[in-house]
């Protein structure tokens, strides 16, 4: 697949990419996208809580094959239950997230949120609260990789944290030849959109800002 440059939205040329929810306010300048969250949006599906939520804005490019996206997401945090990060999205009841989610001024929770099939599953590990953060997702067949960068002065091309290894059911089934493909040149078998979002589930509202988004080929390795 050949490098993309991520396309940059305006309101009036779309091109690759698409909202979802689209929010009452963003811009886009040379640092690259931002936008302002309202109140009570999110991202969940029943587990533990019993709602249903799948109102945030989320800007997304469809890709029907394998790849590894980046981005560099800041924020000002500002509320509890604060959110920006990196979306997977086939539909409300299928679809991943990864973000920051701020609890304090002290530590915030990184973490991914994978639903299949309307339940949604979230792991989690507390960090310092920061404002800037590099996440990297890959895609092999119906899995994807998802890793972060959790220091501000590290550069996308030095070592990456591992945040979880996921299946959308929707996707079809995994095979062991998927995973040890090298390069990962497995049969794709849907098309995912793939992007960022941000949400205030709570009365709050922050802007977030996405920068250096680039697709490229999955430089997921294989598993031998």
């Amino acid at each position: 697949m050949e490098n993309l440059v991520f396309p940059m939205p305006t309101r009036s040329n779309w091109e690759l990419g698409h909202w979802i929810n689209p929010p009452t306010e963003f811009r886009v300048s040379e640092r690259g996208l931002e936008l302002t969250t309202e109140p009570n949006t999110d991202f969940w599906q029943r587990t533990y809580y019993g709602f249903r939520n799948d109102n945030a804005p989320g800007y997304l490019v469809d890709l029907a094959t394998n790849f590894t996206f980046t981005v560099t997401v800041q924020a000002q945090y500002e509320v509890l239950f604060d959110q920006a990060g990196v979306l997977v999205w086939i539909d409300s009841q299928n679809w991943i997230k990864a973000s920051v989610e701020y609890e304090n001024e002290t530590f915030s929770r990184l973490g991914v949120v994978v639903t299949n099939q309307g339940h949604s599953d979230w792991s989690t590990r507390n960090f310092q609260t920061t404002n800037s953060v590099n996440f990297r997702v890959s895609r092999r067949g119906p899995d994807f990789l998802v890793e972060a960068q959790t220091t501000a002065t590290q550069e996308v091309n030095e070592e990456w944290e591992q945040l979880r290894v996921a299946h959308l059911a929707r996707l079809g089934e995994t095979t062991q030849a998927m995973g040890a493909a090298r390069p990962p040149h497995v049969e794709v078998t849907g098309s995912v959109g793939v992007g960022v979002y941000a949400c205030s589930p709570g009365q709050s509202s922050f802007t977030a800002g996405f920068a250096n988004l680039h697709f490229g080929e999955s430089v997921w390795p294989s598993h031998n």
